[in-house]
C-alpha cells in the first residue's frame, strides 16, 4: 500500500482496490477518487501495461480526471476508473469479465464501470452478468449503448469552439487536423471532421485502423511517433494520455490541441508550457465529457437521447468560458478548469457534511 500512498499521482483517493483471479488471469485495479457528487463512475480500460506501477499511475490519474469531468459536466456522479492489465486483442474472455464484474460488485455500488480503451459494449455486458453496477449497456430499459459516439460529438463541437476562439472562425473546411488514435472515439470524430471538409492526418498503432481511415476519409497516414509534430492546424489526441510533455510541446506545429484522450498533459505544469507556446489547449476532461453524460443518463434511469444531446451541446460553451477566463487571467486553460472542478467538488463535500 505504501506504493500507492507515496505515488506522485495519489490525490487523497478514497479507495484503491486490487483484484486478482488466477483461474481467468484477471489482474485489475479500481480507483475511486471521490464520491462527493455521487457514486464513482468511469470507464474500464484494458491495456498491456509494462508494469504494475504503470497501471497504478494510469488508474490514479484517470480516476481523478473522472472526478473533474463529472463535476464540470454537472453530473450527479463521483470519479472512478478501472484498468485491466492485458492485451485487448488477445487476452479477453467472458470468464475474465465475469470475474471482474465480481470485483466491481464487491464495492456495493460505490463504483460503476463503463467502456474505455480496449473495452466494448459486449465486454461490459459480460461484466453485467456478475454485477448490476455497470453502464453503457446495449440491453435494458435505460440502456444507452456505446458512449463513444457521444464522446466524439462533444470533441467535435469542442474543436470547433477552440478553433473559433483561436482564429475567429469555426469553419473546418480545408483545416488540417492531426488525429492520434483511431479507436471508437477517433474514428467517429474523423467522420464528423471529414463531413465538414477537414483534411485528416491520422495515426494509430494498428495498421488496419489507419487503412480504414485512408479508404473512408481520404486521410493521410502519419507515423505514430511523429503525429504530434505533423503540419496541422489542430492536433486531436484520441489515444492514451501524457502525449504533451517537455519534449513534444516544442515540436507542435498546431496552434490548437483538442482531442478525446484523457490526461493529455504529462504533468500539470505542462499546461503553462503549452500556453507560453501560444497554443490553445481544450482541457481533456471538459471536451471529452460527452460519453459520461450519456452514461449518466443511464445510471440515473432517466435516459432520453435528445436530453443527452442537449447536454453534450453545452460542452463548447463551457470551453469558451474557460478560454476567456484564461485569457483574462493570463493562466493556462488547464489550471482554470482544474480550479473550477476543485471548487465544485469542495462545495459538494461541504454540502454533504452539512447534511450528515
Amino acid at each position: 500500500m505504501a506504493m500507492v500512498f507515496d505515488a506522485p499521482d495519489f490525490d487523497n483517493h478514497e479507495l484503491v482496490l486490487f483484484g486478482r483471479d488466477a483461474d481467468t488471469g484477471l489482474s485489475a485495479i479500481i480507483a475511486v477518487h471521490s464520491t462527493a457528487l455521487g457514486p464513482a463512475c468511469g470507464g474500464c480500460r484494458m491495456w498491456p501495461y509494462a508494469s504494475e506501477g504503470e497501471a497504478v499511475r494510469d488508474v490514479l490519474r484517470l480516476s481523478r480526471g473522472m472526478s473533474y469531468k463529472n463535476a464540470m459536466a454537472g453530473l450527479p456522479l463521483g470519479g472512478g476508473k478501472s484498468v485491466i492489465i492485458g492485451d485487448s486483442r488477445k487476452d479477453k474472455s467472458e470468464a475474465l469479465f465475469r470475474a471482474f464484474g465480481q470485483v466491481i460488485d464487491s464495492l456495493g455500488g460505490r463504483y460503476i464501470a463503463a467502456e474505455d480503451v480496449g473495452i466494448t459494449v459486449a465486454d461490459v455486458m459480460a461484466m453485467g452478468k456478475s454485477t448490476k453496477h455497470v453502464a453503457g449497456l446495449s440491453k435494458g430499459h435505460d440502456a444507452s449503448g456505446d458512449p463513444s459516439p457521444f464522446t466524439a460529438y462533444g470533441v467535435y463541437l469542442g474543436i470547433k469552439a477552440a478553433f473559433a476562439h483561436k482564429f475567429g472562425n469555426d469553419s473546418l473546411k480545408g483545416v488540417r487536423v492531426a488525429v492520434q488514435g483511431l479507436g471508437n472515439v477517433g474514428s467517429h470524430l474523423c467522420q464528423r471532421l471529414a463531413d465538414d471538409g477537414a483534411v485528416l492526418l491520422v495515426s494509430d498503432i494498428h495498421a488496419d485502423n489507419v487503412k480504414r481511415a485512408m479508404d473512408r476519409f481520404g486521410a493521410i497516414a502519419v507515423d505514430p511517433a511523429a503525429i504530434h509534430a505533423a503540419e496541422a492546424d489542430i492536433f486531436a489526441p484520441c489515444a492514451l494520455g501524457a502525449v504533451l510533455d517537455e519534449r513534444t510541446v516544442p515540436q507542435l506545429k498546431a496552434k490548437v490541441v483538442a482531442g478525446g484522450a484523457n490526461n493529455q498533459l504529462a504533468t500539470d505544469d505542462i499546461g503553462e508550457l503549452v500556453r507560453q507556446a501560444g497554443i490553445l489547449y481544450a482541457p481533456d476532461y471538459v471536451i471529452n465529457g460527452g460519453g459520461i453524460i450519456n452514461v449518466s443518463a443511464e445510471v440515473t434511469q432517466a435516459y432520453d437521447r435528445d436530453s443527452v444531446l442537449r447536454q453534450v451541446e453545452r460542452i463548447p460553451h463551457t470551453l469558451t468560458d474557460i478560454f476567456r477566463r484564461a485569457d483574462r487571467e493570463g493562466r493556462p486553460t488547464s489550471a482554470i478548469a482544474d480550479q473550477m472542478a476543485r471548487e465544485r467538488l469542495s462545495a459538494a463535500r461541504q454540502t454533504r457534511l452539512a447534511a450528515e
